[in-house]
């Protein structure tokens, strides 16, 4: 745990021993790393078009309808496609403070049982934007605004990336499953 600027790069995120898990792994990895460049590129586009609007707005006193739902979209893409990339470095933000005092086997099960948890939330979560995004596609239904553009594009987004982060946290819990066998 730190609380500084690392200097170090990240290590990467842990592979499983167990060789079709850790297949799968490495392919939403490579997944991940190109949703999150993906992520990267949609953050700096929303900066861009949220200054423009901005100066656009301010001295040339023309109002632009259009920025609210581009913007929103990529930051609903942005926040959804890099949820797994996250998850897979296990950065999310986390109680540590419990993690040093405890022993390492107990621990394991916290670990365990908070994956656990965050899957069935997280499945539920995938389900449910599944849903949204069915709904929205076979309704028509659109924004509000004067664009009026479809609302199964943010949906879309939110439904593959809670999915993608369903996929991660599974990994990671039958890795950790495999490895308590492989042990015994």
């Amino acid at each position: 745990m730190s609380h500084a600027i690392e200097l170090e790069p990240a290590a990467g995120p842990a592979q499983p021993r167990h060789p079709a898990l850790a297949g799968v792994a490495r392919l939403l990895e490579r997944l991940n790393r190109l949703l999150m460049a993906l992520s990267m590129i949609a953050m700096v586009v929303t900066a861009i078009v949220l200054t423009y609007a901005v100066v656009v707005r301010y001295f040339f006193k023309v109002p632009t309808d259009w920025q609210d739902d581009a913007t929103v979209f990529m930051l609903v893409g942005a926040i959804f496609f890099s949820a797994a990339y996250v998850q897979s470095f296990r950065g999310h933000i986390g109680i540590e403070a419990i993690a040093s005092v405890l022993p390492p086997a107990v621990n394991a099960v916290r670990m365990f049982v908070v994956d656990l948890a965050s899957f069935l939330f997280c499945a539920f979560f995938s389900w449910k934007s599944w849903t949204l995004l069915h709904e929205a596609w076979t309704d028509g239904q659109t924004t509000s605004s004067t664009l009026a553009l479809p609302l199964w594009i943010p949906y879309s987004m939110m439904a593959l990336g809670m999915s993608l982060l369903t996929a991660q946290i599974l990994v990671q819990l039958l890795a950790h499953v495999s490895t308590k066998r492989e042990a015994a």
